[in-house]
């Protein structure tokens, strides 16, 4: 899995396209993957996209991407990156390099949205794009990695 990036959403991200689409827009989850997959393709990577609501599925996951070498994670966490120690700690057990994601600013939402552990471990944070901040995750992602497509 050497040229793999796992993209990992966290709790609610399944109810996108109909969960608050004035905060989150309509595109559905299997949209947004799509989206992974043609921007990773482009990157030089293949997509590995998961969600769950589950924080001990997206642990088990991070802890995949390692076992099988991929090259980095993409991740929102979701509401678990304002709660989850364990994902963090997972992050830093792993030692791959990692761009945290949000849909909406996180800064310009309520103040407890506006922190992450996760952005302790993240190598960059990206939040406010939509959508769209996925594909740039990923061209972080491959920058960062110096992998050219």
């Amino acid at each position: 899995m050497a040229d793999t990036i796992y993209v990992l959403n966290g709790p609610n991200l399944n109810l996108l396209g109909t969960r608050e689409p004035a905060k989150y827009g309509t595109t559905t989850l299997a949209d947004l993957e799509q989206l992974c997959r043609d921007a990773a393709k482009t990157a030089g990577f293949t997509a590995e996209c998961r969600q769950s609501n589950h924080e001990g599925a997206l642990v088990d996951w991070i802890h995949e991407a390692a076992a099988k070498k991929a090259v980095g994670l993409v991740i929102n966490p979701a509401g678990y990156g304002h709660t989850s120690v364990a994902i963090l700690d997972a992050v830093l057990s792993v030692q791959l390099p990692v761009v945290e994601v949000h849909i909406t600013n996180i800064h310009a939402r309520e103040g407890f949205r506006q922190h992450t552990y996760l952005s302790a471990a993240a190598k960059a944070v990206i939040c406010g794009f939509g959508i769209d901040g996925y594909a740039l995750a990923i061209a972080g992602l491959a920058a960062l990695t110096k992998h050219k497509g």
